[in-house]
Protein backbone atom coordinates (compact mmCIF):
# COMPACT_ATOMS: atom_id res chain seq x y z
CA UNK A 1 0.00 0.00 0.00
CA UNK A 2 1.22 3.33 -1.07
CA UNK A 3 0.63 6.65 0.89
CA UNK A 4 1.22 10.19 -0.12
CA UNK A 5 2.36 12.87 2.20
CA UNK A 6 2.46 16.33 0.93
CA UNK A 7 3.75 19.68 2.51
CA UNK A 8 4.91 22.86 1.26
CA UNK A 9 1.86 24.59 0.48
CA UNK A 10 0.76 28.03 2.08
CA UNK A 11 -0.02 31.71 0.93
CA UNK A 12 2.37 33.41 -1.46
CA UNK A 13 2.33 36.77 -2.99
CA UNK A 14 2.14 36.94 -6.79
CA UNK A 15 5.45 37.08 -8.31
CA UNK A 16 6.40 34.86 -5.45
CA UNK A 17 7.49 31.37 -5.30
CA UNK A 18 6.62 28.18 -3.01
CA UNK A 19 7.83 24.39 -3.44
CA UNK A 20 5.97 21.56 -2.39
CA UNK A 21 7.04 18.25 -1.64
CA UNK A 22 5.71 14.53 -1.92
CA UNK A 23 7.12 11.86 -0.34
CA UNK A 24 5.10 8.61 -1.05
CA UNK A 25 5.84 5.37 1.91
CA UNK A 26 4.66 2.03 1.61
CA UNK A 27 6.55 -1.15 0.47
CA UNK A 28 5.61 -3.79 -1.93
CA UNK A 29 5.29 -1.50 -5.14
CA UNK A 30 6.84 -0.03 -7.65
CA UNK A 31 6.16 3.29 -8.28
CA UNK A 32 6.13 4.28 -11.94
CA UNK A 33 5.45 8.38 -12.97
CA UNK A 34 4.25 11.13 -9.79
CA UNK A 35 2.33 14.58 -10.47
CA UNK A 36 0.75 17.10 -9.08
CA UNK A 37 -2.69 18.04 -9.68
CA UNK A 38 -4.94 20.85 -8.70
CA UNK A 39 -8.59 21.93 -8.23
CA UNK A 40 -10.46 24.99 -7.31
CA UNK A 41 -14.35 25.18 -6.23
CA UNK A 42 -16.38 24.03 -8.94
CA UNK A 43 -14.06 23.41 -11.40
CA UNK A 44 -12.15 19.84 -12.67
CA UNK A 45 -8.94 18.59 -11.39
CA UNK A 46 -6.63 19.46 -13.56
CA UNK A 47 -2.96 18.68 -14.39
CA UNK A 48 0.29 21.05 -13.31
CA UNK A 49 2.82 18.88 -14.31
CA UNK A 50 3.83 14.51 -13.74
CA UNK A 51 7.36 13.07 -13.82
CA UNK A 52 8.13 9.46 -14.77
CA UNK A 53 10.96 7.18 -13.08
CA UNK A 54 13.19 8.34 -16.12
CA UNK A 55 12.71 11.81 -15.20
CA UNK A 56 10.65 12.19 -18.53
CA UNK A 57 8.14 15.08 -17.66
CA UNK A 58 4.38 16.63 -18.61
CA UNK A 59 4.00 20.23 -18.12
CA UNK A 60 0.45 22.37 -18.12
CA UNK A 61 0.79 25.33 -20.64
CA UNK A 62 -0.32 27.27 -17.84
CA UNK A 63 2.50 26.38 -15.87
CA UNK A 64 5.47 25.94 -18.37
CA UNK A 65 8.23 28.81 -17.98
CA UNK A 66 7.59 28.52 -14.17
CA UNK A 67 6.88 25.68 -12.64
CA UNK A 68 9.60 22.75 -12.74
CA UNK A 69 8.88 19.38 -11.18
CA UNK A 70 11.69 17.24 -10.34
CA UNK A 71 12.06 13.26 -8.59
CA UNK A 72 14.44 11.44 -6.28
CA UNK A 73 13.68 8.41 -7.40
CA UNK A 74 15.34 6.92 -4.19
CA UNK A 75 13.20 8.61 -1.50
CA UNK A 76 9.97 8.37 -3.62
CA UNK A 77 9.96 11.94 -3.08
CA UNK A 78 8.48 14.57 -5.87
CA UNK A 79 9.18 18.37 -5.85
CA UNK A 80 6.90 20.77 -7.40
CA UNK A 81 9.17 24.43 -7.77
CA UNK A 82 6.75 26.78 -8.53
CA UNK A 83 7.76 30.22 -9.37
CA UNK A 84 6.25 33.41 -10.43
CA UNK A 85 3.07 32.43 -9.02
CA UNK A 86 0.02 33.99 -10.43
CA UNK A 87 -3.10 34.65 -8.43
CA UNK A 88 -4.81 31.80 -10.37
CA UNK A 89 -2.69 29.56 -9.44
CA UNK A 90 -4.11 29.78 -6.17
CA UNK A 91 -5.80 26.18 -5.83
CA UNK A 92 -5.65 22.83 -3.71
CA UNK A 93 -2.80 20.65 -5.11
CA UNK A 94 -2.87 17.01 -5.08
CA UNK A 95 0.29 14.67 -5.25
CA UNK A 96 -0.63 11.72 -7.37
CA UNK A 97 1.52 8.55 -7.90
CA UNK A 98 1.20 5.32 -10.38
CA UNK A 99 2.71 2.10 -9.38
CA UNK A 100 2.50 -1.81 -9.76
CA UNK A 101 1.84 -3.91 -6.93
CA UNK A 102 4.63 -6.51 -6.74
CA UNK A 103 3.29 -9.35 -6.04
CA UNK A 104 0.49 -9.53 -8.73
CA UNK A 105 1.68 -6.48 -11.03
CA UNK A 106 -1.80 -4.77 -10.33
CA UNK A 107 -1.66 -1.37 -11.58
CA UNK A 108 -3.34 1.42 -9.49
CA UNK A 109 -2.98 5.31 -8.46
CA UNK A 110 -3.27 6.71 -5.18
CA UNK A 111 -3.69 10.33 -4.64
CA UNK A 112 -2.56 12.74 -1.27
CA UNK A 113 -5.25 14.54 0.46
CA UNK A 114 -4.08 17.73 -1.19
CA UNK A 115 -2.29 21.01 0.13
CA UNK A 116 -3.51 24.63 -0.08
CA UNK A 117 -1.54 26.85 -2.29
CA UNK A 118 -3.20 30.29 -2.32
CA UNK A 119 -1.31 33.43 -4.38
CA UNK A 120 -2.80 36.58 -2.75
CA UNK A 121 -1.25 40.09 -2.05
Amino acid sequence: QVQLVESGGGLAQPGGSLRLTCAASGGGSSISAMGWYRQTPGKERELVATITSGDSTTVAESAKGRFTISRENAKNTVYLQMNKLKPEDTALYYCNARATRLVDYWYFEVWGQGTLVTVSS
